[in-house]
């Protein structure tokens, strides 16, 4: 298992923007660097879903609902993964959390605490 640690969100105003960020700290960077990593959320009484994903010199994915608006990079000497979120919807309110995926997208760690994201005005 692998220690993730999600942080950076908070309360915006729809409209605005919110940096998140994923760190390993136990890992190394030859570890890191081949993992691919997404970004998931949570949104209360909905199942959690992937918002964007992203492989070391690979273009990155994003879900629909997201495409635009978000984007997901990572910093492999710093094992660290960033999701930068503008154009804030009250619908992106959600708990967020990231992951390394497997060749199917699913998740393979236990999931963190993650960071919530509450957009309202």
């Amino acid at each position: 298992q692998v220690l993730l640690v999600e942080s950076g969100g908070g309360l915006v105003q729809p409209g605005g923007s919110l940096r998140l960020s994923c760190k390993a700290p136990r890992l190394i960077f030859s570890v890191f660097s081949p993992m691919v990593m997404g970004w998931f959320r949570q949104a209360p009484g909905k199942e959690r879903e992937l918002v964007a994903s992203i492989a070391t010199g690979s273009a990155p994915n994003y879900a629909d609902s997201v495409k635009g608006r978000f984007t997901i990079t990572r910093n492999n000497s710093q094992k660290t993964v960033y999701l930068h979120m503008t154009a804030l919807k009250v619908d992106d309110t959600a708990v967020y959390y990231c992951n390394a995926l497997s060749t199917t997208n699913e998740p393979k760690n236990n999931w963190g605490q993650g960071t919530q994201v509450i957009v309202s005005s």
